[in-house]
């Protein structure tokens, strides 16, 4: 006997498929998981109940909360707002370095959560005077189902809504989702499969293919990169991703470069050299990266926004502030150069 029930939580999962021996297919992310009668996925919150994939995170978010936009980190979208942030738990990744492995790397069922329709998500939204509302903390791919819903919901108030992900998701999958998006940063956890692999559980060029797909569906995209020590900081690794990023059309899109802190299962690993942080805005900006920003070292002042073009300071950021902004109808108040982004 199964010890899962269907609860008010669950629902029939989206992008499934029936086997033989009341087997079942998941077709949301490239793990493409094949689940026995009470097995769960990779996830943690899609099980094969009697021969039916079901989803255990629908209406059950562990965490919410109000962010300013930059913590997410999107710097070109409504820069200075703040941002209606929820995530039920479950991942499709093992990352060794997780910050939020408390809520992403259990079930939905195993931890206190708020009882939220995608209607009242909406009406929380609203409340609290925020535009916008991002998928965020764990995996998004992960609560599809209520993702779809909710997103749909706010679409229609006038709410914009902002996926932040790691970009392991299948593509009709995806495709389901472009219309209902209008912002994403997705975490391009490295340029070596093999590394993604072992860090993260994953593979590289899923992901590629999500940048690919957002930027082709007219979602305003940015890209952070986590540089962890001895995994994802050479420079010959920062090389060869910026080259592709320029040679495959996302000069223009905001990259983050992140610092990493001791955390999880890599405790024993130091926080990144600011030098190395450096070098890779250095690497990305040689090659043709038109804007480049430093997280998670506030002394470096690489948060800030300049034009391209003239250089002077655009957006100047302390922390998750923003102390003055000299982007008007998006261009360049000194020079008139376009700056790609959304921002009124």
């Amino acid at each position: 006997m199964e010890a899962y029930e269907p609860d008010k939580w669950s629902r029939p999962a989206m992008w499934q498929e029936q086997l033989p021996e009341m087997k079942v297919q998941c077709h949301l992310c490239p793990h493409e998981c094949v689940l026995h009668p009470g097995q769960t996925g990779i996830c943690r919150t899609r099980i094969n109940h009697n021969g039916v994939l079901h989803t255990q995170a629908y209406g059950n978010p562990c965490s919410i909360s109000i962010d300013p936009i930059e913590k997410k980190p999107l710097f070109h979208f409504f820069p200075g707002s703040g941002i209606y942030s929820l995530a039920t738990a479950g991942c499709n990744f093992r990352c060794l370095n997780c910050q939020n492995w408390q809520i992403s790397q259990v079930s939905p069922h195993i931890l206190q959560h708020f009882d939220l329709t995608p209607s009242e998500v909406v009406q929380q939204a609203l409340r609290h005077d925020t535009d916008s509302i991002a998928f965020t903390y764990t995996e998004p791919t992960v609560f599809y189902e209520y993702l779809l819903d909710t997103a749909s919901i706010a679409k229609e108030k006038g709410l914009k809504t902002v996926f932040i992900s790691n970009g392991f998701i299948n593509k009709k999958p995806l495709a389901g989702l472009l219309p209902w998006l209008d912002a994403a940063n997705i975490d391009l956890k490295c340029f070596d499969d093999e590394i993604y692999r072992h860090l993260d559980g994953g593979k590289l060029q899923p992901v590629l293919d999500t940048l690919k797909m957002l930027k082709a569906g007219g979602v305003w995209l940015e890209i952070t990169n986590l540089l962890v020590p001895g995994y994802t900081d050479s420079p010959e690794m920062i090389l060869v991703m910026c080259e592709w990023l320029v040679a495959n059309g996302f000069a223009d899109t905001p990259l983050h470069f992140s610092r990493f802190f001791p955390t999880y299962r890599l405790k024993d690993i130091p926080a990144t050299a600011e030098t190395v942080l450096i070098h890779a805005k250095a690497i990305a900006e040689k090659c043709g990266m038109k804007f480049v920003y430093i997280g998670n070292v506030p002394d470096l002042h690489g948060e800030n926004t300049t034009c391209p073009v003239c250089r002077q300071l655009l957006i100047e950021r302390v922390g998750y502030r923003v102390k003055s902004n000299y982007i008007h109808h998006g261009r360049c108040v000194f020079c008139g150069e376009p700056i790609p982004g959304v921002w009124q």
